[in-house]
């Protein structure tokens, strides 16, 4: 009998691993250095669907973990889009997420148009009621979550308090709407762009991620500065990425995704992974010093 039993408890546990997506994502080669100091974090955005697609990629996040130790997970908005009860919070946050939740793992969320404000006050974004705000998960970085919806007067004079007091080597920003996008539904936001990128340059901003639009791109250099959207992670409009953009580094707009990233001293090292465990775009780019982005900042922008 208890040979049967040990065969019950194994086959369980291969449930219990091929529910996490574990098995399926052992082909899933790491580009990233995976140093055991180094700042580790994932990216989702436009995640909150409580479909198929968001658990899938949930599945292939949870199976990362276990080989790349992230320590949280930056969420780019629409982080719930079926409603903002407690069950929308479990069928769209808890359950897809759990393994990592019940890991430690903290979620770092900023608010997308799809979203209801009040979802700032929920623990589990850890956004402690505020529609904007900042941590610091290294003595050498400094993360600054804002929300695109209302880019007011408040929020931009916090932003250049906090930027100008930061004193981090590496600054990187995240929020909803791209400022610089080749997507046809939407493309850059432009006024926001007025807003923010001076901000950028005058506070040597290094990194900016963003969502909305359902597809990753890596956008070229932008005065000094590296741009990102990554609105994948359960929504995609296929082939919305215009091929003829000259703002494109890299895209992938024909499956879902999300993002790994590691800092290690002056480089930042990412890997874009599919829900199919491919990797669509990887590498390592070097923080621009502080006299090269004052030279490139007077490079005229691309629309």
């Amino acid at each position: 009998m208890q040979p049967r039993r040990s065969l019950r408890a194994l086959a369980s546990t291969v449930l219990v691993l091929m529910s996490l997506g574990v098995l399926a994502a052992q082909d899933v080669a790491l580009t990233l250095p995976n140093q055991p100091d180094s700042l580790k974090f994932a990216i989702i955005g436009d995640s909150g669907t409580g479909g198929k697609p968001q658990y899938t990629i949930a599945d292939r996040l949870v199976a990362s973990h276990g080989k790349f130790p992230y320590e949280f997970v930056l969420m780019m908005g629409d982080n719930l889009y079926i409603g903002s009860d407690a069950k929308d919070f479990q069928k769209a946050f808890e359950t897809p997420y759990k393994p990592l939740i019940d890991a430690g793992i903290k979620f770092y969320a900023a608010l997308g148009n799809h979203d209801n404000p009040n979802e700032r006050f929920y623990k589990g974004f850890n956004m402690n009621g505020e529609r904007y705000y900042t941590f610091k998960p290294k003595p050498n970085v400094r993360i600054f979550a804002l929300d695109s919806n209302y880019m007011d007067k408040p929020q931009l004079d916090w932003l250049d308090k906090q930027l100008a007091a930061s004193g981090s080597d590496w600054k990187i920003c995240f929020f909803h709407h791209p400022i610089y996008s080749s997507g046809g539904a939407h493309g850059s936001d432009v006024q926001l762009r007025a807003l923010l990128e001076p901000m950028f340059l005058k506070y040597g901003v290094d990194a900016v991620f963003a969502g909305h639009e359902h597809f990753y791109e890596r956008i070229k250099p932008q005065k000094g500065i590296y741009y990102f959207t990554s609105g994948g992670a359960a929504k995609l409009r296929e082939g919305d990425v215009k091929t003829k953009s000259e703002l494109t580094a890299k895209s992938f707009d024909t499956g879902y995704h999300f993002m790994l990233l590691e800092i290690v001293k002056d480089t930042l090292n990412f890997q874009v992974i599919t829900d199919q465990g491919k990797t669509v775009d990887s590498g390592a780019l070097p923080r621009f010093s502080d006299e090269d982005k004052k030279k490139l900042s007077t490079v005229p922008t691309e629309r």
